[in-house]
């Protein structure tokens, strides 16, 4: 493991051990924002870090499968991150809107569900409500399959995050939706999915023995809750957090805490010296 910073668990270990020693049978999940592109102001402009998509094609031949689990629309998350057209990068597999889009780069082709029956109640209700709290400036993203209320840019982002969560939970829970708290983000979806269920769906999929999953934000739990599940069912897993100042929710669950998405291409240049050339 020369170079290779030490996972602070046994099991996170003995999960980069089974990497390293087998990565071929090795899955590599990341979540996006946060993770693969930093955390900016207007989620339109996150851009993956400039060295994220080089840096995972170079893992890409040597490990069963490189997967990104976002809560973005999938199409969105690839012209994002560059990812498109990026030699090394056919096999990739982007997860959008928590699992429910699937964008493969083989195909290029976005498989998008039906929008859930109640979103559009709440696209109408959603500037009411934040009209009457007094809080207009939030701003609605419409994701199309689902609606996320920002607070990024407000005056009080944590204040507003704090007093919209109840309100906005009551509103999805009328319409038969559920809410998904982020990083000052607040997200009105269908219930049923979570990156947890697509991470073990991909698992199944590739047959991986071994899974590193990289995420940053309490959307990334129920995938820790996966990895979890399946180091406790005879598989070996690595979990890392993108850590930074503002979120810190996935720190005490992590294997490894890397320093944003600079520590997570970091990581990725120095797993790929540490494997076998293809």
């Amino acid at each position: 493991m020369t170079g290779l910073p030490i996972p602070s668990t046994p099991d996170g270990r003995e999960g980069l051990a089974a990497l390293l020693g087998d990565p071929r049978d090795a899955l590599l999940g990341f979540d996006f924002d946060g993770t693969l592109a930093p955390i900016v102001d207007d989620p339109a402009a996150a851009h993956a870090h400039p060295d994220a998509p080089a840096a995972l094609a170079v893992l890409a031949d040597r490990v069963a499968l490189i997967a990104i689990v976002t809560g973005r629309p999938a199409s969105q998350a690839v012209a994002l991150g560059g990812f498109a057209d990026v030699p090394g990068l056919e096999r990739l597999v982007v997860l959008g809107q928590y699992g429910v889009e699937r964008w493969d780069l083989n195909s290029k082709v976005a498989i998008v569900p039906e929008p859930p029956a109640g979103l559009d109640a709440v696209r109408s209700q959603l500037p009411r409500l934040l009209d009457v709290m007094g809080l207009p400036d939030a701003h609605i993203e419409d994701k199309g399959i689902a609606v996320a209320v920002h607070v990024r840019r407000m005056d009080d982002p944590a204040a507003a995050f704090r007093e919209l969560h109840a309100p906005l939970a009551a509103l999805a829970m009328r319409n038969g939706l559920s809410l998904e708290p982020g990083r000052l983000v607040l997200e009105l979806r269908a219930e049923g999915m979570d990156k947890g269920q697509a991470l073990r769906g991909l698992l199944r999929e590739s047959g991986a023995r071994t899974v590193m999953f990289v995420g940053d934000d309490l959307g990334d739990e129920a995938a820790f809750d996966a990895v979890d599940e399946f180091r406790a069912e005879g598989g070996f897993g690595l979990l890392v957090c993108a850590g930074s100042i503002e979120q810190n929710a996935l720190v005490e669950r992590s294997d490894l805490v890397v320093d944003g998405p600079t520590g997570v291409v970091a990581l990725l240049r120095t797993l790929a010296d540490a494997l076998p050339k293809p």
